[in-house]
């Protein structure tokens, strides 16, 4: 499988699981490769990057999103290897403000 083939089908599958836990997403249209052209869109204000490798660069793909993020969009990266659960991998700041509301400080 080649890997524009992998990409497509790693965007599907993160878009699907979006909509399995009730949030409206879709594939990014990926043709125009610009930042208004997210690997997946939702109504989530994350900016989703997806990696389906064996091993990912997390740096690397996060720089990729922190650029292509638009502004008020938290990068996300939705990774997975073969035969494994999908994991999120974000910045720990973004990720302390949503355990703000969900558990605030005392």
């Amino acid at each position: 499988m080649n890997s524009r083939q992998k990409g497509k089908r790693g965007e599907l599958e993160a878009a699907a699981a979006l909509r399995a836990a009730g949030y409206e997403s879709r594939r990014g249209q990926q043709f125009k490769g610009t930042a208004d052209s997210p690997d997946v869109v939702s109504v989530l204000p994350f900016h989703i990057e997806v990696k389906l490798r064996e091993r990912v660069n997390l740096h690397e793909a996060m720089d990729q999103a922190e650029s292509e993020a638009p502004c008020g969009k938290a990068p996300v990266i939705y990774h997975r290897k073969n035969r494994t659960e999908p994991l999120l991998t974000m910045k720990f700041s973004d990720w302390i403000e949503l355990v703000k509301v969900v558990h605030p400080p005392k």
